[in-house]
């Protein structure tokens, strides 16, 4: 069911419904629907940008850490050589493109 759709079936809503005072609440939600409805007609989707896919890190250890820098300084082969992960590193700027989550594990020295 489409916008147009659903602001024609509340539009045939208020004017099924009779109005006095045990229908104001009822008639109220049924307005604003109809002014949502019709400000995502007229306005585009803000979702302009393409978003990439998310990742959830489960909530362990002592500390998160993010590896923030200018391109090409070596994030993605330090964080290769700390964590077991593969962060693809090429000699071109922006060769990591999404998130790369890793755990650095410590053992006690014995």
């Amino acid at each position: 069911m489409g916008i147009l759709e659903k602001i024609g079936e509340i539009e045939r809503e208020i004017s099924r419904t009779q109005k006095n005072k045990a229908t104001e609440y009822h008639l109220g939600l049924l307005k604003a629907k109809l002014a949502k409805y019709r400000a995502q007609l007229l306005e585009p989707s803000k979702s302009a940008g393409a978003k990439g896919e998310g990742f959830d890190v489960m909530k362990s250890g002592d500390a998160r850490v993010a590896l923030i820098g200018f391109p090409s300084v070596g994030k993605s082969t330090f964080l290769s050589l700390m964590t077991a992960t593969a962060s693809e590193a090429a000699s071109y700027e922006f060769t990591t493109l999404t998130c790369i989550p890793g755990c650095i594990l410590t053992h006690p020295v014995v």
